[in-house]
């Protein structure tokens, strides 16, 4: 049985991380456009599994990557997700740590 990225170590984080590299880079030849979305979006979970919490706070705005000049606003975070509101939105979303870049 595999691990959860939440017990893994870093080193196998990182490891894992490269995999699914690799796998992503082998479906994107192959033309299997789903799995390369499937597997960046494992990659983005593991990552976030790489970074602490602590360094996100509540009411910190930041931007998101792969997405242009939107920014986000943490209300509360959940494990390695951060749950808020987009700029002009009063919708709750949550994303993972990971896609949160510092303004």
């Amino acid at each position: 049985m595999d691990k959860r990225f939440s017990e893994m170590t870093k080193t196998e984080l990182q490891a894992e991380i490269g995999k699914l590299h690799e796998k992503a880079q082998k479906a994107e030849q192959l033309g299997i456009i789903n799995e390369v979305y499937v597997l960046k979006r494992k990659i983005v979970m593991a990552e976030a599994y790489l970074l602490d919490p602590a360094d996100f706070k509540k009411g910190e705005t930041y931007n998101i990557k792969d997405e242009q000049d939107v920014t986000f606003t943490i209300d509360y975070l959940k494990g390695t997700f951060a749950w808020g509101y987009k700029e002009g939105s009063n919708e709750p979303t949550a994303y993972p740590i990971s896609l949160l870049v510092k303004q």
